[in-house]
């Protein structure tokens, strides 16, 4: 009990040396919380964006695996029936792709097209799953994202059943000679996917296989989709399509996207866990400065103190405790602060050009991100607050009372 009330005294003391010296106490803490404010606002968008993304494609499957032809190659049955043969492939399937223009009222929207083998698509998107009706057979239907057949105001334009126009490059011989119209039945919606990298699920417009020759007009297959047995698998059949076509094909695999941006987000939190350990370094020099400050300012104080009775470890207790409470203000208002800027980040959002893709995400603020952070801040008061303490501590009460 006497523990107890002799930690209350200490924390009573050591708020009230805080309030006698305010000005540079504030200061101090200002530039405590920086670390904190930065590690915390940083970290939490940064791996809220990462983490989407590589959800996003590992949800395309980890044995998934696309096949492109390079420019001058075109992709045949030779080459389904070589990718087909090897042990570790379960499925593959041609595709076709193109960009198409979506003709809803006076308005033109950009889509995309994929014809696909429908069981493939949802083998390989897991998560896909169809919000209104059923996977159609016939070649004149189709399978439309939630963003096809609602507007961006989120009215149903488009339902089931009804006919929709795609402008569509007209291809002959190969070669595009302008623009034609498609007219297709709409037989299923999908529920709303979120985006990804690739393919979009939530702008396209799914048709059957036969479609892109027969509807679309498109002579050579865009690729080939494939499935390994296993994820494991994946690298093999990379490495055998990529020795065997040599730079005749662009084989991707989505675990190896995903791999290769968490290696990305890796660096990055490496960068920006460096850059806070910078700012949490200058606070522990300003800790010490102020704690330094202080013990002279309180000399005599200190050995008023020890003449009636406080210990040498006592004095050390009581200087380290202001640090420490410094820091944890610092660390409190840093993170809080922290908390505010990752949303006003997150706010603007993050668009890749190149994919047309626009994600607004909530920052990720996690519980050992938070810990992560206080723990640094308290680290900052014990090292910047350390020497002042030990110093204080070894002041002999019969000089302290002599100083002036």
């Amino acid at each position: 009990m006497a523990l107890y009330m002799l930690f209350i005294d200490f924390i009573r003391l050591a708020t009230k040396a805080l309030k006698e010296r305010k000005t540079r106490a504030v200061l101090t803490i200002i530039g405590i919380s920086i670390g904190p404010l930065v590690m915390v606002m940083m970290s939490s968008v940064v791996r809220s964006y990462s983490d989407y993304i590589v959800e996003r494609i590992t949800s395309l499957g980890q044995n998934a695996i696309a096949v492109f032809p390079r420019e001058n190659y075109r992709l045949s049955e030779e080459d389904l029936s070589f990718i087909r043969s090897m042990p570790e492939v379960m499925r593959a399937e041609p595709f076709y792709s193109t960009q198409a223009l979506l003709k809803r009222g006076s308005d033109e929207v950009r889509i995309s097209v994929f014809a696909i083998d429908y069981k493939l698509l949802f083998e390989a998107i897991g998560s896909l799953e169809i919000m209104e009706g059923s996977i159609p057979s016939g070649t004149l239907s189709a399978i439309i994202g939630k963003k096809v057949a609602f507007k961006d105001s989120g009215e149903q334009y488009f339902m089931l059943g009804d006919v929709i126009t795609l402008v569509v490059p007209k291809i002959e011989e190969g070669t595009i000679m302008g623009k034609k119209n498609v007219n297709v039945k709409i037989g299923a919606i999908l529920k709303e996917y979120g985006g990804a990298l690739i393919v979009d699920p939530d702008s396209t417009v799914f048709l059957h296989p036969e479609a892109g020759r027969k509807i679309l007009g498109m002579r050579d297959w865009s690729g080939i989709f494939v499935l390994a047995r296993d994820p494991a698998m994946v690298r093999d059949v990379v490495s055998i399509l990529r020795n065997r076509y040599e730079d005749r094909l662009q084989v991707i695999a989505f675990s190896a996207i995903a791999e290769a941006i968490s290696s990305v987000t890796m660096a990055i939190d490496f960068i920006n866990f460096s850059t806070s350990l910078s700012a949490f370094a200058v606070a522990i020099a300003g800790v010490a400065a102020t704690m330094i400050t202080s013990v002279m300012e309180r000399t005599r104080e200190i050995g008023v103190m020890k003449a009636i009775g406080y210990t040498s470890s006592q004095i050390l207790l009581l200087i380290l405790l202001e640090s420490i409470m410094m820091s944890l203000i610092g660390g409190l208002a840093g993170i809080l602060l922290g908390i505010v800027g990752a949303h006003f980040l997150s706010l603007r959002g993050l668009t890749i050009s190149g994919l047309e893709l626009s994600l607004v995400l909530s920052p990720k603020i996690t519980p050992s991100l938070i810990i992560q952070t206080l723990l640094l801040t308290i680290a900052v008061g014990l090292v910047g607050g350390i020497l002042p303490a030990y110093k204080a501590s070894k002041v002999p009460p019969a000089v302290a009372l002599r100083y002036e």
